[in-house]
C-alpha cells in the first residue's frame, strides 16, 4: 500500500480511499482466482466477491468492506469534487487506511 501512503501524504484523500478500495478488490480477486480457479468477474462490488467466495469476515471487517464498497463509485468518479474534499478529510481517511489494512491482513490469512 505504498501508493496509498504517497497519496495520503500528498493530501489526496479521495484517491487514498479509492486506492484502499482497489487494494481490497484486488486481494479478493486474487483469492477468487486461487480458490475457484476462475478468472474473477470484471466488477468492483466487494460484497459480491465476498459472497461468491463464501467468506465470513468478522463483523468489524465486514463493516469496513461494506463501507469501502459504498464509497467505490463516488471516489472513482467524483461528480462534486468540492463536496468529496470535505467528506474525505485527513481524520476519516486515516481510519479508512487503517481499517483497510486490517481487511487485507485478514484476506491474506484466508489463502
Amino acid at each position: 500500500m505504498d501508493t496509498v501512503d504517497a497519496m495520503f501524504e500528498s493530501r489526496r484523500y479521495i484517491y487514498t480511499v479509492f486506492l484502499c478500495h482497489l487494494a481490497v478488490e484486488k486481494a479478493l480477486k486474487g483469492l477468487y482466482q486461487k480458490r475457484l480457479n476462475e478468472t474473477p468477474p470484471k466488477i468492483h462490488n466487494l460484497i459480491y466477491l465476498v459472497e461468491k467466495l463464501n467468506l465470513r469476515p468478522p463483523d468489524d471487517l465486514y463493516e469496513v468492506i461494506f463501507s469501502l464498497n459504498r464509497v467505490s463509485i463516488p471516489t472513482r468518479y467524483p461528480d462534486n469534487i468540492a463536496k468529496m474534499k470535505k467528506e474525505y478529510n485527513k481524520r476519516n481517511t486515516v481510519a479508512f487506511v487503517k481499517k483497510g489494512r486490517g481487511v487485507l491482513t485478514w484476506l491474506r490469512a484466508q489463502l
